[in-house]
C-alpha cells in the first residue's frame, strides 16, 4: 500500500467513525427532544397517548378548578381548539385564567393532558416565542402586545423570564 492510500484509508475510516458516532447522538436525542404544540396541532396531529411535548396556549376563563392534594384542572386554548389539562403540583404565582402558559406532559388515554411541568409568563409583555407565533398564525395576535414590547425594551427594562412551577427562572439551574 502506498503512503497516499494509508491516508485516505485513515481518512475514510475517521470520517465513518464521525458519521457513526453523530447518528448515534442525533438517534439518542430524538426521543428526548420535546416539542411545542397548540392545541389545534394537537387535534390535528392526533397525538398518540405517552408522547411527550410541550403544550401551549392561553388558560381558558372559567376553566380552572381546584382540587385536593394540590391537583388543578385547567383548559389551554388557542382560539380554535382547546385542551383539558390536570396538573398536580403548585402552580406558578403568575398563573391566572386568560394568561399564556406553557405546560409540559404527556397525553392520557382519555385525551387529557397530565402536566408534569407548568411556565407561566411574568406580566403581560411577555409571552413564549412559540406561543406568539401560534397566536399570530390563527388570528388572535394582539397588536397592542407588540407595542408593549418596544414601549419595555425603549425603557430599558429588561425582558421578563418564564419561570416554573417551582418558581425558578426558566434556563436557571436548579
Amino acid at each position: 500500500m502506498t503512503r497516499k492510500q494509508r491516508r485516505m484509508t485513515i481518512i475514510g475510516g475517521s470520517l465513518a467513525v464521525l458519521a457513526l458516532a453523530a447518528a448515534l447522538v442525533l438517534n439518542a436525542l430524538r426521543d428526548s427532544i420535546v416539542f411545542f404544540s397548540t392545541p389545534t396541532m394537537v387535534a390535528e396531529k392526533h397525538v398518540e397517548p405517552g408522547k411527550r411535548f410541550r403544550l401551549g396556549g392561553l388558560v381558558q376563563p372559567g376553566s380552572l378548578q381546584r382540587g385536593d392534594n394540590l391537583a388543578v384542572t385547567f383548559e389551554v386554548a388557542d382560539g380554535n381548539a382547546k385542551l383539558p389539562v390536570a396538573y398536580k403540583g403548585i402552580l406558578p404565582d403568575l398563573f391566572r385564567e386568560g394568561q399564556g402558559v406553557v405546560a409540559e406532559g404527556a397525553l392520557d388515554g382519555n385525551g387529557v393532558f397530565k402536566a408534569d411541568t407548568v411556565l407561566a409568563k411574568h406580566d403581560e409583555t411577555y409571552m413564549p416565542k412559540e406561543v406568539a407565533d401560534a397566536l399570530k398564525k390563527q388570528g388572535h395576535w394582539k397588536d397592542d402586545y407588540d407595542a408593549k414590547a418596544s414601549d419595555t425594551k425603549a425603557s430599558g427594562e429588561s425582558k421578563p423570564a418564564a419561570t416554573t412551577a417551582q418558581g425558578n427562572p426558566q434556563g436557571a439551574m436548579r
